[in-house]
């Protein structure tokens, strides 16, 4: 194998690649980048047998082939040299060496056999659907915060995407939650996704998948099976497995009856949260909210370090309430609203909180309250 490839070029597949690879695993090879070229593209395909990626880029291939190199250490390779360079990539077979060339630098680098390589077994997908990168990357940017990062509840270690029923019809739906708080975001339903199963999207996956969603204009084509995910355009192809689980029945803790209705600037909001928790012990990191007409002030005690309190104007016109609330969890609820106003809706200080952006009920958050 012998090619020539720009180094953005490289560069970009390289990263993507990299990325995947597991730092500390016990087989070798899943160390590596497999290096496939062929007419007058090259293909980079990385896995750590649960995630695959395989990332295209146009390259002079002087002579094809294919080997494969520590990922992370080509990845360092590539990211020093000079912008603008012409980097020349060749195999020496013989002695089990990738020669890595760009103006003055060269480096040698040790490769494994390409067919000691793990590809990930193709899937029958009983959906295949396109949709828009902006609608994808909402669905999936909105929820993951609310991902579980405990493991013995694994089937909450991930994002659930798939099809629901509303009162507007069929929607594309993610939801994600840790038992503390819960996402969930709709958007509208593409052709050819009406027969897709539900699938429950790993946090790696979804973390990969946002560089494939950079980009407003790209179609990004989705294909879904019982097992696998997988996420296409015309350079990078994303294929995962999905998590082996039932997803809880998360209809039931998302309140319908909460009528005590807050309005605030969301920003003013998250700035005022983030400013009360200074003072307090990371703990607990409680909140309390005291609500009434057109009034709210947030305040934290903490014993050891002191207090804290701000007031701000809101829309408020009901009973009085004293709520309390994870700092953190509130400000990672306020950070998801893109429009001015938040709209927080109460029941009492021991039930679920929800909240949404105005009146779009498209993206819903629910939060439980703390004891403060």
């Amino acid at each position: 194998m012998k090619i020539s490839i720009e180094r953005a070029s490289l560069l970009r597949a390289v990263a993507q690649a990299q990325s995947v690879v597991e730092r500390r695993n016990t087989i070798p090879i899943l160390a590596n980048v497999l290096i496939e070229a062929e007419g007058d593209t090259v293909s980079f395909r990385a896995t750590d047998l649960d995630i695959e990626v395989v990332d295209k880029a146009a390259a002079q291939v002087e002579r094809a082939g294919a080997t494969t190199v520590n990922a992370v250490t080509l990845h360092e390779i590539v990211r020093k040299l000079p912008d603008g360079a012409l980097v020349q990539l060749s195999e020496d077979a013989a002695a089990g060496r990738l020669e890595v060339r760009a103006g003055r630098s060269h480096f040698s680098l040790a490769t494994l056999p390409r067919e000691d390589f793990p590809v990930m077994t193709t899937s029958e997908y009983t959906a295949n659907f396109t949709a828009p990168a902006p609608a994808l990357r909402r669905l999936f940017d909105k929820s993951k915060f609310a991902i579980s990062t405990e493991e013995t509840r694994y089937y909450l270690n991930g994002v659930y995407f798939h099809v629901s029923d509303t009162a507007d019809g069929k929607r594309l739906r993610a939801v994600a939650t840790d038992g503390h708080r819960l996402a969930r975001i709709d958007e509208a339903l593409p052709a050819g996704a009406e027969t897709m199963p539900g699938v429950i999207v790993p946090r790696k996956t979804v973390g990969e998948l946002r560089k494939l969603l950079e980009d407003d204009e790209a179609e990004i084509a989705v294909s879904v099976s019982e097992t696998k995910i997988r996420f296409a355009t015309p350079e990078i192809t994303l294929t995962s497995k999905v998590i082996d689980g039932s997803f809880p029945d998360y209809a039931r803790v998302i309140p319908d009856g909460n009528t005590k209705r807050l309005e605030v600037d969301a920003s003013d909001f998250a700035k005022a949260v983030d400013r009360v928790a200074t003072v307090s012990s990371e703990r607990s990191r409680a909140v309390k909210l005291q609500l009434d007409e057109d009034r709210l002030v947030l305040s934290v005690t903490a014993p050891d370090a002191g207090n804290a309190e701000e007031e701000l104007a809101v829309a408020y016109g009901d009973d009085k309430l004293e709520i309390g609330f994870n700092a953190r969890y509130l400000l990672e609820i306020a950070s998801q609203v893109d429009r001015e106003n938040a709209v927080f809706l109460f029941n009492s200080a021991g039930d679920p909180t929800l909240m949404r952006e105005g009146d779009d009920t498209s993206a819903v958050y629910v939060v439980m309250p703390m004891r403060v």
